[in-house]
């Protein structure tokens, strides 16, 4: 068992390193293609900054797969099972038409309808959806055309909740990589805990993903010096997506039977198991809540669903108060804590101490939501020590009224210190534009 595991290292670190060593040249691709669009009204950034670092991923995602099929533990995964070149055939067409998308603005249609086509390219090679657990009733095989619009559906799903939740600085890889991670967990005891080698392509792409995410993170963390643009989440989401249908659909809970007893019983006792990624709901339960939640605000304001706006989970979190980084931080958080606490109820579904641990877990997070409407107030003999946001209200209305005395006077108010284009500021964003190289030295009150 040691083996495999330092094989999926290596996998993982070549990936890894492959991503990061890209993402540079990358940017400066990027930069000279002019693939650095103008500042939208829903950004939250303040400077134009490049796209393209899906061109990096892909290239991580390459390096990956080449090194795991020359690996001797791993290779069987590409003797036995075309998944894996069924996973490169839609990840090649879905990274293309994100890489035109971050160039030249396609339209939504269009890349709704490329996403199909990737989604029936990989169920054409073998990646599909071949039965489903249902609880009570024991396995259910599907037909050829449900089982591939199922996983046609699940694929467009996936690839456009994690391209909605891509907002903020190293938001979506770093969620993904969380998903991926618990993916990887799960798949691994699967596979090796009961010897069910349909797990190992799922495991393998989990692998991968965790290294695709990884390296590219380093450039894309807050502030960001490149987007991985939609060739970039698109391609990440596909790759959920397969590992979710290659674990779902394929491993079959009758190779589990001897342990509960009967086909029946067996998906019952499973349950907990193969629900988390049944339609990977609770694994990125995150981005999939803030998908629905904008096509509802979208329809009901009578607008397409495809409509960008400012009304994202992570724009809300904004709105609250938190600062870019602490948003990023605070979804990072809950998506660990569904997805790692899903995969440890699946392990032990009969142990209340998973479920108080995240029902624990789910009240500080709670209280790290709301953090910003209970600011702390200093004690007033430490009102000089803390920024005025901590001093009570009197204190700062007293400061107030001083100001606006002085300016009544006419007094030169202190000179503001000036900020260089590209330091951070309020909520992450960063100052731009034209600024006048000499100080402003007018009095306060002229005439302008």
């Amino acid at each position: 068992m040691g083996q495999p595991v330092r094989e999926y290292l290596l996998t993982l670190c070549v990936t890894v390193a492959v991503t990061y060593l890209l993402t540079g040249p990358v940017r400066k691709f990027a930069i000279a293609a002019g693939a650095m669009p103008e500042i939208r009204a829903r950004d939250v950034h303040r400077e134009p900054t490049p796209r393209l670092g899906g061109i990096a991923m892909f290239g991580g995602l390459c390096a990956g797969l080449l090194v795991a099929d020359h690996l001797r533990n791993l290779n069987g995964v590409f003797e036995l099972s075309n998944e894996p070149r069924a996973l490169l055939s839609g990840a090649a067409l879905i990274w293309l038409v994100g890489v035109l998308d971050d160039k030249f603005e396609i339209d939504a249609l269009i890349k709704l309808g490329a996403q199909m086509i990737a989604a029936g390219v990989m169920v054409i090679q073998g990646l599909t959806i071949l039965w489903i657990p249902v609880p009570g009733i024991g396995t259910v095989a599907l037909t050829q055309w449900q089982g591939n619009l199922l996983t046609v559906a699940l694929v467009v799903i996936t690839i456009n909740a994690v391209n909605f939740v891509d907002g903020l600085d190293g938001l979506a890889a770093g969620m993904v990589c969380i998903a991926a991670t618990a993916f990887f967990l799960y798949g691994y005891r699967i596979w090796f805990g009961y010897g069910i080698e349909a797990a190992a392509p799922a495991t393998l792409f989990a692998a991968i993903l965790m290294g695709m995410c990884i390296g590219f993170l380093p450039h894309n963390m807050h502030p960001a010096r490149i987007f991985m643009g939609d060739s970039g989440s698109m391609l990440i989401g596909l790759v959920l997506a397969a590992a979710a249908i290659s674990m779902t659909g394929q491993v079959d809970p009758d190779a589990m039977a001897l342990f509960a007893g009967g086909e029946r019983n067996a998906t019952h006792a499973m349950l907990p198991v193969f629900m988390p990624l049944l339609l990977p709901l609770t694994i990125i339960a995150i981005p999939m809540a803030d998908l629905v939640l904008a096509i509802v605000r979208r329809t009901w304001n009578g607008q397409s669903p495809f409509a960008a706006d400012r009304g994202h989970l992570h724009h809300r979190l904004l709105e609250l108060g938190h600062s870019h980084s602490r948003a990023v931080l605070i979804m990072y958080f809950w998506s660990g804590l569904i997805a790692f606490g899903a995969v440890a109820y699946s392990v032990h579904s009969t142990s209340m101490w998973i479920v108080l641990a995240i029902a624990a877990l789910s009240a500080l997070g709670l209280v790290l939501l709301l953090l910003p409407r209970f600011t702390p107030r200093a004690p007033r003999w430490a009102e000089g020590l803390v920024p005025p946001r901590y001093r009570h209200a009197a204190r700062a209305a007293e400061a107030a009224a001083e100001a606006a005395v002085r300016e009544d006077e006419g007094a030169e108010p202190p000179a503001a210190r000036p900020v260089a284009v590209g330091v951070s500021g309020v909520n992450g964003a960063t100052a731009v534009g034209p600024r006048s190289r000499l100080p402003d030295r007018r009095k306060a009150g002229s005439a302008r």
